[in-house]
């Protein structure tokens, strides 16, 4: 059968393809430090696996509604109003199967052909690609380091077009962990409201924070960017439950609609006695984030020490999420071939920067124990002495 031509466009997740071949390594009995992932190594806080348990035991098994149960939107739009400041109702929010497929759904429906979406690099592997996926057009703008890796209202400014749809924010950024303050995120929402675009704001790294960073969800900032204002997010990293495949978007009640149009005609709901894991994970005490959040900060400031000292890399501070973006421009490697070498030798998994739209970085997740990460980085640090000794 011959393939249609939409799938040709888009290239794999090299996130999950390294991930995948650390795994298999791993099963081998290769002893690999993985870096690769975007996923927390702890469990599922208990609470949130028993209040699954027993919607099981409840007979929570059969077909919901397909924009999510009726208590779980609620909690969401509780959650959105208490902690972010954001007037919306159940009605605006759909629960979908991870937070990355509210972005897909999001792109489906609100794209036609030739629409431009303004995308930041370093980016999140798919936001491009879900953008090619539904016919739109991603335009990337590079940021740099001594800007943070953030984009400014000016490049905002420059990059949109009379085609331009979408601007994806993603605050506390992967890759880079970094976050926008409050005075940045209202000069961007200026220029959006300005411009009459819309902005989708991916904050599912948002209760991973660091020092005196703050998160400031854009719809906040007032009503003329609330009604431009879509939210994807979920509860894969604050709560570890990356397999539990439960996300949602927040948008005007129109998009809602049109992605559970989509929805209904494609996945159905999603999984009916996990939603119920999930509206714990919403209700009780915050307790298990924090203290997913503290150990995380105690392994950044580990790694963030460890690869500074390595002569030949270098790496901003990061103020939120769980990666490490570090620069690899002083030794002269593509990312992709140092990432390879660095597995095939060292038995260290990280991701090459290109994946993200920026040669000549890499990504290190520390979302890892701090015993592994102390490995990782004794091995990549040999790594890298090896290649200032080799005779290139």
């Amino acid at each position: 059968m011959e393939l249609a031509n939409r799938i040709t466009k888009v290239s794999p997740s090299m996130t999950l393809a390294i991930s995948a071949k650390a795994k298999a390594m791993k099963a081998e009995g290769i002893d690999v430090c993985s870096f690769s992932a975007g996923e927390p190594d702890f469990e599922t806080p208990d609470h949130i696996k028993e209040a699954a348990k027993r919607a099981l035991d409840e007979g929570k098994t059969r077909y919901g509604p397909a924009a999510g149960e009726w208590p779980l939107r609620e909690a969401i739009a509780q959650k959105l109003q208490q902690d972010n400041g954001l007037d919306y109702q159940a009605e605006n929010i759909i629960v979908t199967n991870g937070g990355k497929h509210s972005l897909y759904e999001l792109m489906m429906v609100s794209l036609n052909p030739g629409d431009e979406v303004i995308i930041p690099a370093p980016y999140w592997v798919s936001y491009p690609e879900m953008v090619t996926l539904a016919g739109g057009i991603p335009i990337i703008v590079q940021t740099t380091a001594e800007n943070g890796y953030k984009l400014t209202p000016e490049q905002l400014q420059q990059a949109i077009t009379p085609k331009t749809k979408l601007f994806v924010l993603n605050s506390p950024s992967n890759p880079t962990g970094s976050v926008y303050t409050p005075t940045e995120i209202r000069r961007l929402a200026e220029v959006i409201v300005a411009a009459d675009i819309y902005v989708v704001s991916d904050e599912i790294y948002e209760k991973i924070l660091y020092g005196d960073a703050t998160h400031l969800s854009i719809g906040a900032v007032g009503p003329e960017i609330f009604e431009r204002t879509i939210i994807s997010n979920g509860f894969a990293k604050a709560y570890a439950m990356t397999g539990w495949r439960i996300g949602y978007l927040a948008a005007p009640q129109p998009i809602i609609a049109a992605m559970n149009v989509l929805q209904s005609q494609s996945t159905s709901n999603v999984c009916t006695f996990a939603q119920y894991g999930a509206i714990a994970a919403l209700k009780a005490p915050q307790t298990c984030v924090e203290d997913m959040r503290t150990a995380f900060q105690k392994r950044r400031d580990y790694i963030f020490d460890r690869v500074n000292a390595i002569s030949g890399l270098s790496a901003l501070k990061p103020d939120g999420a769980f990666y490490l973006y570090a620069s690899i421009q002083d030794l002269g490697w593509p990312s992709v071939e140092f990432c390879s070498a660095l597995l095939e030798q060292k038995y260290v998994a990280t991701i090459p920067g290109k994946a993200f739209g920026k040669d000549g970085t890499i990504r290190i997740s520390y979302a890892n124990s701090l015993e592994a990460i102390q490995t990782g980085m004794d091995r990549l640090e040999v790594f890298v002495q090896n290649l200032y000794q080799s005779p290139n």
